[in-house]
């Protein structure tokens, strides 16, 4: 009997199944998402156009509000794509190495995406505990970096992901039971070890979890002990104000996380198709849904789209 090379136990390709029994409802499945990632475009790449080119955008709050614009972006753009041609065009092929590409991509960001709420929580802390000393504790170089910082943790702690799933010898087939690769999903097809895989895996969520979660926690604690001892009520409707845009963020990004991480543990009670719609909407919810929070709740960013649309040249009559 031939003895097998690592390389024979690494398919060419994997073949993604999109949602295994909702076949015939995929292409009815596909237009909420379709939709979804239009809004999500439009609103995203129409908030980072306004950042870039108005003046009275060019303030802490907004600058990190691109961070979440364009993570927003990445993090859509590298699943939704890809569903639709497996909805549309029954496009299900995907190379091995494009499917390790496609997942460091998506468990980057959405780990970034995270790091970014955190800064937008601390943020509004100093906006609203520090008022006005807000400009000279968030200078644009402490930004770049705390910025920088979030998307290098992100690589990091997702690059051995790649390598751990790279190493495994996979046996059970090249069908995956998914709409995209899937760190938890493409594991399941290894015949080999899979036990540092799932090890690491919980312990980067408990790390980006354990970590942001706290932080977020702390900032608006924070918050709201300046909010109370505030002695106008106006004041505090005001300083309640600036920050429900960032707190709409939250709810929006973290319950489905919670739901697509705890959903794990009832796998074998749960229909599949369950869990990858989960897992889907946990991608799409967070981008479709920021620019039209931000848009709706931030005063500035109406005006600025009101003047654009009226024709008016001024971008320095407005201000925070």
């Amino acid at each position: 009997m031939p003895t097998l090379n690592k390389t024979d136990l690494i398919p060419a390709s994997f073949i993604l199944s999109g949602v295994p029994g909702l076949e015939d409802t995929q292409l009815w499945i596909s237009f909420p998402f379709c939709s979804m990632y239009v809004v999500t475009m439009v609103g995203n790449c129409g908030l980072l156009y306004l950042i870039r080119y108005e003046d009275a955008l060019h303030k802490p709050m907004y600058y990190f509000l691109a961070m979440l614009s364009f993570t927003d972006i990445v993090m859509c753009t590298s699943t939704i794509p890809k569903a639709l041609c497996i909805f549309w065009f029954h496009l299900k092929d995907t190379g091995f190495d494009e499917c390790l590409v496609q997942m460091f991509f998506i468990h980057t960001f959405t780990g970034m995406e995270s790091g970014v709420l955190v800064l937008m929580a601390l943020d509004r802390y100093v906006a609203i505990c520090y008022p006005l000393r807000y400009s000279t504790i968030l200078t644009n170089p402490l930004i770049a970096k705390v910025g920088f910082a979030t998307f290098l943790r992100g690589v990091l702690l997702i690059i051995p992901f790649t390598f751990l799933t790279k190493r495994l010898p996979y046996c059970r087939g090249n069908i995956l039971p998914h709409t995209y690769c899937d760190h938890v999903s493409v594991a399941k097809l290894s015949c080999g070890n899979v036990k540092v895989n799932a090890v690491y895996g919980l312990m980067v969520a408990l790390l980006i979890g354990g970590f942001d979660i706290p932080c977020i926690t702390a900032s608006y604690t924070m918050i709201l002990r300046e909010v109370v001892s505030l002695s106008s009520a106006d004041a505090r409707q005001k300083a309640f104000n600036t920050c429900s845009a960032h707190i709409c963020a939250i709810v929006f990004s973290y319950t489905p996380a919670f739901f697509s991480f705890s959903h794990r543990f009832g796998e074998h009670t749960i229909p599949s198709s369950c869990h990858i719609i989960v897992a889907n909407i946990y991608l799409l919810l967070p981008p479709t849904t920021n620019p039209i929070v931000y848009g709706v709740k931030t005063k500035q960013i109406q005006d600025c789209v009101i003047r654009i649309l009226s024709g008016s040249k001024d971008t320095k009559s407005y201000s925070m």
